[in-house]
């Protein structure tokens, strides 16, 4: 299932929302690029939406969830890519 969160992670002047899937990556990256999302907005197990494109993209057919139940999500499908720590 393709999922969104709130365009709450500020960033570059904008709001963001992330855009994920707990089935595959493949999914999430098929879904994307038929949005025209580029590929540059992907980090580790997300793609990052500016927060003027969300109701597309719910429109679209992603389901809007907590940022929280994104995260739980990931974790419990094994898709979750942390950042490294830092030495």
């Amino acid at each position: 299932m393709i999922l969104i969160d709130p365009p709450n992670a500020p960033g570059h002047g904008r709001l963001w929302s992330h855009l994920a899937s707990d089935t595959s990556y493949d999914e999430l990256h098929a879904f994307a690029a038929s949005l025209g999302i580029p590929a540059r907005g992907f980090d580790r197990d997300h793609y990052d939406v500016p927060a003027d494109r969300y109701a597309d993209v719910v429109a679209a057919g992603a389901t809007p969830v907590s940022s929280r139940e994104l995260v739980t999500r990931l974790l419990a499908a094994g898709l979750r890519r942390r950042k490294h720590a830092r030495p």
